[in-house]
């Protein structure tokens, strides 16, 4: 006697929805990432003070992103960073002792890479009491070294003891460090057809900081391909007694003028100046007033709106400080 076949199970409609988004789930799923990435490298370590070690790299690879790094000290780690800072202060070190850095990167999935080389400083004897400052340096100048990369040189700061340590700034943040035995850096990781202000300060081995030196502007080689650099040029800014600010600057040349210019403090949108009339030829002026107390530091940059109605490029950065 011949056996029926048994029956088939019938899935209802919801279990079969469930199913094929479950296959597509797993077809679609991303693998995981067991990749480390690559070790940081150019590291270098510069002592500056008696207590502080200055730690910089050139940023490590990941076949999908870094998103961040470790800075070790003796095999102990003492810093995490974002991956977008490529420099970092150890502070609350001993006084004439050599100190031994890494640095590894790591990714989003926690894996580290291998340690960099080993860099060792030495921090500078504790000095007496010194409350005096370095002399300004002077005679900055600026060279690109293609379009992501600067040269600047100066003439040497004096000190009544020595100079130890030159920090170079980017409008009003230190981007680079070099010992106070050098007289110039090479600055890496700038953005192409980009505006940039550079100053440098002395340091000493009390951590007194000379004034700026001169300011000096770089615009950088455009990538291939780019527009030309809409920047507005030549911006000053100076502080009055009493809260005003005064700012001049040459518009850029756009083939028809110039009517409206965005002004942003600290990196933030301020105001939006707009000519009444037929705006000036030549060299533009503009003042505001300020209600920070003395001493409020600012960044100023400005940008124009260009014909096609888009805003173009920054102005390299002026610092100004609220009399």
């Amino acid at each position: 006697m011949q056996r029926p076949f048994p029956p088939h199970r019938l899935l209802a409609p919801a279990a079969l929805l469930a199913l094929a988004l479950t296959a597509c789930s797993a077809a679609g799923a991303e693998p995981e990432d067991t990749r480390a990435p690559t070790a940081p490298i150019g590291v270098t370590a510069t002592s500056g003070s008696s207590t502080t070690v200055h730690v910089m790299w050139s940023a490590a690879t990941d076949d999908r992103a870094v998103t961040g790094y470790e800075v070790y000290r003796e095999g102990r780690k003492v810093k995490d960073l974002p991956a977008t800072t490529l420099m970092t202060d150890i502070v609350g070190l001993a006084p004439a002792t050599p100190h031994r850095f890494t640095v590894r990167a790591r990714d989003a999935a926690g894996n580290a890479s291998p340690p960099s080389a080993t860099v060792t400083a030495t921090t500078l004897r504790a000095a007496t009491e010194d409350r005096t400052p370095p002399t300004a340096p002077t005679g900055l100048r600026v060279a690109p070294d293609g379009s992501r990369a600067a040269v600047l040189r100066w003439s040497p700061a004096r000190d009544d003891t020595r100079v130890t340590a030159y920090d170079v700034y980017q409008a009003d943040t230190r981007v680079h460090t070099v010992p106070g035995t050098a007289t110039d850096a090479r600055l890496t990781g700038l953005r192409p057809g980009t505006a940039y202000a550079f100053t440098v300060r002395a340091r000493d081995a009390a951590e007194n900081s000379s004034p700026d030196s001169n300011a000096v502007d770089l615009t950088t080689a455009p990538a291939p391909g780019a527009p030309a650099n809409t920047a507005p040029t030549d911006l000053t800014a100076t502080a009055a007694k009493g809260g005003e600010i005064t700012l001049t600057w040459t518009p850029p040349k756009t083939g028809a003028p110039v009517t409206h210019h965005e002004l942003h403090l600290n990196g933030r949108f301020t105001t939006t100046i707009v000519w009444g009339t037929a705006p000036p030829p030549g060299r533009a002026t503009y003042a505001f007033p300020v209600t920070d107390p003395p001493g409020t530091r600012y960044t100023v940059t400005l940008r124009a709106r260009l014909p096609d109605g888009t805003w173009g490029d920054f102005s390299a950065p002026r610092t100004v400080v609220v009399r």
